[in-house]
């Protein structure tokens, strides 16, 4: 029996290994356990496998065609619009221009010790004040602390999750909002 030789090993690309890390991380952050960022003890790279935790010493700058980061606020991430509350810590953020227009695709995941009633309270002072009308959430799925969706006449819409579990919350935010 004639066996076909293995094709060559090939090692990933750095755009894959970085995809591979982010798509980790993501993982991580949409599980009900909180997700975690090592605190690096010397310079390290990107994780190389998806099961590796990332350990930076500032937040991560994913390449340009994301414009996402770990650990901070992205590059044009309109935070004027969306306040965030003193004690952030942010876990992830996007800000990604949408094709032919002024909009710009954004979401956010963080976690604070703020109530979730003072979190969307404040959010919502922030939102409204820019022209946007809330509907909140009929019935909240289990394990979340308060849901709503805000959207503007010229067609932008921010949808936020708050998860409340062992006296911290994360929230969870996406949406289309213009770019002033």
């Amino acid at each position: 029996m004639l066996r076909s030789p293995r094709p060559p090993h090939r090692r990933p690309v750095p755009a894959v290994a970085a995809y591979a890390a982010l798509v980790a991380l993501l993982t991580a952050c949409s599980s009900s356990a909180p997700a975690r960022i090592a605190e690096p003890t010397a310079p390290t790279t990107a994780a190389s496998t998806a099961g590796a935790s990332v350990a930076t010493e500032a937040p991560l700058a994913l390449p340009d065609t994301t414009r996402s980061t770990v650990g901070g606020l992205a590059d044009g991430f309109p935070s004027d619009l969306v306040t965030l509350p003193g004690d952030a810590d942010v876990l992830v953020s996007s800000a990604q221009p949408v094709d032919g227009g002024d909009l710009v695709e954004i979401s956010l995941n963080l976690r604070t010790t703020l109530s979730a009633e003072d979190l969307m309270q404040d959010l919502r002072d922030s939102l409204d004040g820019a022209g946007f009308s809330e509907t909140p959430a009929a019935d909240l799925p289990d394990g979340v602390a308060a849901q709503s969706a805000f959207a503007r006449e010229s067609g932008e819409l921010v949808t936020v999750a708050v998860l409340d579990r062992d006296g911290v919350r994360t929230l969870t935010l996406g949406g289309r909002v213009a770019v002033t």
